[in-house]
């Protein structure tokens, strides 16, 4: 098997097109092979900034919008709520043997920060996916040195796949 992205798109501002899944599956299959993935599928979904507000809130009691969202298949922590389904990990391993979880982008939010930032929409979309993706692997950027490991991956992927600022 291989490494897989499915997406939807639950935003009407911008066009979804066929070259920013391209790319966005580049930088998966990239970012997999960096740590070593070789199977698994991602769930990517589009939504706007009301919509990962409400998400953002309903699941992790911040009262905001954010740019990006991440949720582990694999993840067991007793403080985080059972997002989609309420069935025990077994189970879920048999229902979703190669998921590895759900990443959820504002394309409102990244169209705001690329500005922002200075660089493109495309470039934007991407740095938030892999720093999703790698969420979804259990990285995080709690204190300086895991956040200085964070970055350090998501910009090695992001330059292989020349999406440099």
């Amino acid at each position: 098997m291989a490494i897989h992205l499915a997406w939807s798109n639950e935003q009407e501002q911008f066009d979804i097109t066929e070259e920013l899944i391209a790319l966005l599956d580049v930088l998966l299959q990239k970012a997999a092979a960096a740590e070593g993935i070789e199977d698994g599928e991602v769930a990517l979904t589009f939504v706007d900034n009301k919509q990962i507000h409400e998400l953002n809130r309903d699941y992790r009691g911040i009262d905001r919008p954010t740019d990006v969202l991440s949720f582990a298949m694999n993840e067991s922590l007793d403080e985080e709520p059972e997002i989609i389904y309420e069935i025990g990990e077994d189970e879920q391993a048999e229902l979703f043997p190669d998921m590895l979880g759900d990443i959820i982008i504002s394309l409102e939010r990244a169209k705001e920060q690329s500005e922002d930032y200075g660089h493109s929409f495309e470039r934007e979309v991407g740095f938030l996916f892999v720093h999703g993706f790698l969420h979804l692997l259990g990285y995080d950027h709690q204190d300086e040195a895991s956040e200085a490991e964070m970055m350090g991956k998501q910009e090695a992927v992001l330059a292989e796949a020349g999406l440099v600022r």
